[in-house]
């Protein structure tokens, strides 16, 4: 793979933050694949290992890119892709050679899958490679009452209470417009494997990693769950409006709806002044958070007799420039051609790939898109050569099927 290093200002060249970190990833469809492209964009090696049909998200489309969907374009950067038909045994032998100085190994076969090929954690590799890390994600483990059943995001979205608090006040229980439980997984996956490695540095030894996207889904249902906890109260969809902070919604102004928040009586003083309406700070119904949460609906009415004369987008410029969080509601043209996103370097575009950037800043080791989303197997030749294999056995895999270089 070729790397191309970022330099300091002395123009000494500077390391990614995971350079030598030599991950084989088995993962498909969105949450593993997130996880481990977090890891690639900060230096990991990266081997996209996938079936011989392929991910199948390369066919989530449209739109594509040379056949390839949008959907994988999305989190297969920074990686190298080989096909293996692990199903043969001399597939299984190849993704063991390649563990054999791997650091990690990330899947999310189905519980049971590795196990039966006889390449399970406990069985096998345990003690042929001590030192791995084993992740493996899936929708509910392989043990407990839904234990080996099938997750993808929007399920568990619904199982794990996300349906129940998403939408408006009143409505009918609706998904989340966004792949969070997928990506909440990949996200904890990832943090998941940077601290096993940490321990490794201290014990010397791997050790197995059970993420399930359930597992991930409940951990991410912050206040509801606390609220239910405390209250006996079963959570129930309100709209823009946040059930614990008040004022902390969407509001009309003259010209625009704007998202306002303000999380305490010193940023709740600050909005009224701003807007001339200091005669809410002497109501008793609005003298704290607890209160304004009660009288929230009248609140609102309240705020938006003074906004309505307001233009929203000046307006949310002069609420930030107090001090206070306010924005209008962009979509996502204009998020992408917003100058701060452009500063902040959260749109990436490079030759026909455009995506979204990377949000982990380092100061010294920066991460980089440094390479763009791999075509089908187009990595496996380089792999088995690296593996020290002659043209003859390369011949010989991919005549059999075990190396494949299109898909079936």
């Amino acid at each position: 793979m070729t790397k191309s290093q970022p330099f300091d200002k002395q123009n000494k060249p500077v390391a990614y933050t995971l350079s030598g970190l030599k991950i084989v990833d088995l993962t498909r469809v969105l949450g593993g694949p997130y996880g481990t492209q977090i890891l690639g964009d900060h230096g990991a090696d990266i081997i996209k290992i996938e079936p011989p049909q392929g991910d199948e998200v390369r066919d989530w489309g449209p739109p594509f890119h040379e056949e390839d969907a949008a959907y994988f374009i999305g989190v297969n950067r920074n990686k190298r892709a080989m096909a293996l038909d692990l199903t043969q045994s001399r597939g299984r032998e190849i993704l063991l050679n390649l563990l054999s100085d791997a650091d990690v190994l990330i899947e999310n076969y189905k519980p049971g899958t590795m196990e039966k090929w006889g390449i399970g954690y406990e069985q096998v590799l345990a003690q042929r490679f001590p030192k791995l890390i084993h992740c493996r994600i899936s929708g509910f483990g392989s043990d407990g009452p839904l234990g080996g059943s099938p997750g993808y995001d929007a399920i568990v979205q619904a199982m794990a209470g996300w349906f129940s608090v998403n939408g408006e006040e009143g409505g009918a229980p609706t998904r989340l417009g966004v792949a969070m439980v997928d990506m909440g997984t990949g996200l904890y996956a990832a943090l998941a494997v940077m601290m096993a490695l940490y321990e490794r540095e201290k014990s010397g030894q791997g050790q197995y990693i059970d993420m399930t996207l359930f597992d991930c889904a409940v951990s991410l249902m912050h206040p509801h769950v606390v609220n239910y906890g405390l209250s006996g109260k079963v959570p129930v969809p309100t709209g823009n409006a946040h059930p614990n902070i008040c004022p902390y919604e969407t509001f009309r102004t003259r010209t625009i709806d704007i998202f306002i928040g303000a999380g305490n009586n010193r940023a709740f003083a600050r909005l009224c002044t701003e807007i001339d309406a200091q005669f809410l700070l002497e109501d008793p119904r609005f003298v704290s958070n607890a209160e304004r949460v009660k009288h929230r609906e009248a609140l609102k009415v309240e705020l938006e007799s003074c906004l309505i004369r307001l233009d929203g987008a000046q307006l949310a410029e002069k609420l930030l420039a107090a001090g206070l969080p306010a924005g209008p509601i962009y979509n996502t043209a204009e998020v992408t051609a917003h100058p701060h996103t452009k500063h902040r370097q959260m749109f990436v575009e490079k030759d026909w790939y455009k995506m979204t950037g990377i949000p982990i800043k380092f100061s010294r080791t920066p991460g980089e898109v440094r390479t763009l989303p791999p075509r089908f197997s187009e990595h496996s030749l380089e792999l088995l050569q690296e593996q020290g294999m002659d043209e003859t056995q390369i011949r010989s895999l991919v005549e059999s099927g075990v190396v494949p270089l299109t898909r079936r």
